[in-house]
């Protein structure tokens, strides 16, 4: 199992350093002569039509955060699945406070951002861009340290960050659905049926997954449901436990979550990164900055997921309804609580669905996003790097 933790922890640093570099080129060339390239290139259209049977046209921006997200979603419903059936999340002991600290960290951020924004309809509708967290930064983060961070405490990260994902999920669907289609409803309903049959009937070729899944994602596109959710219910449906023709044991969705991976953490993330961080700040200034939005994403993440995770967790502590992790100190706690406020590309997606890429905020609640993550990422670097080790410890 630490072996596993720290393959995957390793994976997640590249691609968290990739991300940043990625940001940095996207703020280069947004604010340099070759803006207009780079908005042109955003705004690209795509048309994808068969005769009078479907016509998709999309600027390439969407089709980055409408499609390719899709397999970011089915990676994170892979992922979840795994955890919920033979991993870290298999029982209720394991369960507990990642789940009650991750429900802090989603609550006090939104909190904070309602009070900056109240009374401002439009303003309210980025109430949950504060409540993400991203995972590949935190973990990547965490990862720098090393040894000075117990196993345990990157666990305890990993699972909160999956109860994070689940409450965006559920955030998305409920909140972030347009007007919706019956009739795509009703012909997403049936691709579902058949991923359900799929699965009673244990069939191991992923082929009929990847097919009907992509069916999917065109009528839940059609039907006014985030088309990204396709890729968790195609993720659901696929069996982490099989025997195939040949009669051996097999794990479908084990071997998708390990071939995709790669492909989200290396190119995925990074170009949905590449075309929504590109934040214009040649007319920025103090006074746009500080607005109710800016404000509500930067306290909300610097201020909100701190003090949610952290003291949700000590109060299931402090109740006797979890246990702290094994080698784990407060001060260890409160710095991973801190790096929850790393919200980036979560929370650049759930603001691309809030606002649909409006700039009547100036850009100032992308740039806060940025600031807030990277307050977080600083200031918990800090306190995990200069924090004391347990003197006695046995995992």
């Amino acid at each position: 199992m630490k072996i596993l933790v720290k393959k995957f922890m390793k994976n997640e640093s590249t691609s968290g350093l990739i991300l940043i570099l990625v940001t940095i080129i996207a703020l280069a060339l947004r604010n340099s002569d070759f803006s207009g390239f780079y908005t042109t290139f955003l705004h690209t259209p795509i048309t994808f039509k068969i005769g009078d049977v479907l016509d998709i046209d999309k600027p390439l921006i969407l089709w980055i955060n409408d499609g390719l997200m899709a397999i970011f979603f089915l990676l994170i419903g892979l992922e979840i699945k795994r955890e919920l059936i033979a991993g870290h999340l298999s029982s209720a002991s394991k369960v507990a406070l990642p789940a009650i600290a991750a429900l802090g960290g989603m609550v006090v951020p939104a909190v904070i951002f309602v009070m900056f924004n109240y009374g401002d309809d439009f303003a309210l509708r980025g109430w949950a861009i504060p409540t993400a967290t991203d995972i590949a930064f935190a973990l990547g983060i965490l990862s720098l340290l090393g040894k000075r961070v117990p196993t345990t405490l990157k666990i305890f990260l990993m699972a909160l960050a999956i109860f994070d994902d689940l409450g965006a999920i559920l955030i998305i669907a409920v909140f972030y659905t347009s007007d919706l289609s019956f009739h795509a409803i009703s012909m997403a309903a049936i691709c579902i049926l058949l991923l359900i049959i799929f699965n009673r009937f244990h069939v191991t070729k992923l082929g009929f997954y990847w097919i009907t899944g992509a069916v999917l994602w065109i009528f839940v596109l059609k039907s006014g449901v985030h088309a990204t959710l396709a890729g968790i219910i195609v993720a659901f449906t696929i069996p982490l436990n099989a025997v195939n023709e040949k009669r051996k044991r097999v794990s479908p969705a084990k071997s998708l979550e390990h071939h995709i991976h790669y492909w989200v953490a290396f190119y995925i993330l990074p170009l949905f990164a590449f075309v929504n961080a590109g934040v214009d700040l040649r007319d920025m200034s103090l006074e746009k900055v500080t607005t109710g939005v800016s404000l509500g994403i930067i306290l909300g993440l610097f201020v909100g997921k701190q003090v949610g995770v952290f003291l949700f967790t000590y109060l299931a502590v402090k109740y006797k309804l979890a246990k702290l992790p094994k080698c784990a100190t407060w001060q260890q706690i409160y710095g991973v609580a801190v790096l929850t406020g790393i919200g980036f590309t979560m929370s650049l997606f759930i603001n691309s669905l809030a606002y649909h890429e409006s700039d009547v905020f100036f850009y100032t609640d992308k740039l806060g996003i940025l600031i807030g993550s990277f307050l977080s990422g600083i200031l918990g670097y800090l306190i995990l790097r200069f924090s004391k080790p347990k003197k006695i410890c046995n995992i």
